[in-house]
């Protein structure tokens, strides 16, 4: 019987593999501004769905990162993939650092962009439950957008992307997600670990900055090394498209 496998979308045929893994608001289609950028010809790009969300809408499950961990690895089994770097946006932080405590032989770079540290978000109780209300609330979703990307774009952008949220993520998944980035601390498992690490941060992000950087990714993976992304809020793949391909591709080439 042929093992079920989540929904992705693959770009380019180099010999460079990459696998992307979105935020909490996203999909897949995230990525999808940066392709005429990419060097095609260099990487393979995946750009993963979790389950739930996107091509894999459809697939239940306990919608955790250990999850979604077992997932990434079984898909980089399917393509033939034995190592591979990962790039995560946003909640995607967590997720790509779940990957390597499961397979950390197989990791051979991380790229964070706008990325949740492994301590999460810390989020009390009261904050917690203002994000679980945005799961039915389209418009306390596109506020949290306005928010992270310095309430300096258009209105309709940001209920575009709530919008779209709402539409290519199911509200189980969406809701199941959250405490795993919001309020989990495993720290302590990802300390002093010496895999190659980029953080890519927007000047305008309010939460994600270069102060939490120092404080949790910086301090915590000894080869790791952060940059400011002009123009960008939390969302530099849609803010900065060319740009940000640019600084992961000139990084991802160093090795």
């Amino acid at each position: 019987m042929t093992q079920s496998l989540n929904g992705y979308v693959q770009v380019g045929h180099g010999p460079r593999k990459v696998l992307a893994m979105n935020g909490w608001f996203g999909s897949a289609d995230d990525w999808q501004a940066l392709v005429p950028a990419l060097d095609t010809d260099t990487f393979t790009y995946v750009f993963f769905d979790y389950r739930g969300y996107g091509r894999s809408r459809d697939r239940d499950g306990a919608f955790t990162f250990e999850e979604a961990a077992t997932d990434v690895l079984a898909l980089a089994d399917h393509l033939g993939w034995d190592t591979f770097s990962l790039i995560g946006h946003s909640m995607g932080g967590v997720a790509i650092q779940r990957v390597l405590l499961a397979a950390p032989k197989r990791i051979e770079r991380m790229a964070g962009v706008c990325a949740v540290p492994a301590c999460g978000s810390r989020m009390d109780e009261t904050r917690l439950a203002a994000f679980r209300a945005t799961v039915d609330d389209v418009e306390r979703r596109a506020a949290i957008i306005a928010f992270s990307t310095g309430n300096r774009l258009t209105p309709r952008w940001s209920m575009h992307i709530a919008h779209e949220s709402q539409r290519l993520a199911r509200a189980d998944a969406f809701a199941g997600y959250l405490p795993n980035w919001a309020a989990n601390d495993f720290s302590a498992q990802i300390e002093g670990n010496a895999t190659p690490v980029k953080l890519f941060i927007g000047e305008h992000d309010p939460t994600i900055t270069a102060d939490l950087m120092s404080r949790t990714w910086l301090a915590w993976y000894p080869n790791s090394t952060l940059q400011t992304l002009a123009n960008a809020g939390h969302y530099p793949m849609y803010e900065v498209p060319v740009a940000l391909a640019t600084a992961l591709e000139n990084w991802l080439k160093e090795a």
